[in-house]
């Protein structure tokens, strides 16, 4: 088991209007795509995930983090940033933020390859989630 996935991890796929969500087995080692949250900025986005995080005995969030390909941040990263920050405030897990590069296209291609009807937004939160999960056996 990767070391700190000790316990269900929570993904976030943060967007103003949409926020994708994922979240592993207990075991932390399977993630599946769950309803996105929306706005998630607002108070009421913020209670929403904070009682995902009470129901289902999540032990980390992990927030994407869009940077440039570059590697350049921008005025999304900001906002995540911010949000992460935010949230951080309002649970009693970490909150660790995570490269997100390509888990949007990822999704594009899980979608068009399986005909999913989950959530764009929360297929590329569990893509990030994956992420997370590998860069911790590294």
């Amino acid at each position: 088991m990767a070391m700190g996935t000790d316990g269900r991890l929570l993904a976030l796929d943060f967007g103003k209007a949409r926020t994708g969500v994922a979240m592993t087995d207990l075991s932390g080692t399977i993630a599946q795509p769950h309803a996105p949250v929306l706005k998630a900025n607002t108070s009421e986005g913020i209670d929403t995930i904070v009682s995902l995080v009470a129901t289902h005995e999540v032990t980390r969030i992990i927030v994407g983090l869009p940077i440039g390909l570059d590697g350049s941040e921008t005025v999304q990263t900001a906002r995540c940033r911010s949000f992460a920050a935010r949230l951080a405030q309002h649970v009693d897990v970490p909150v660790e933020l995570h490269d997100e590069r390509f888990t949007s296209r990822l999704a594009d291609h899980t979608v068009a390859a399986t005909g999913t009807t989950a959530s764009r937004d929360s297929l590329a939160a569990s893509h990030l989630l994956e992420s997370w999960m590998e860069a911790q056996n590294r």
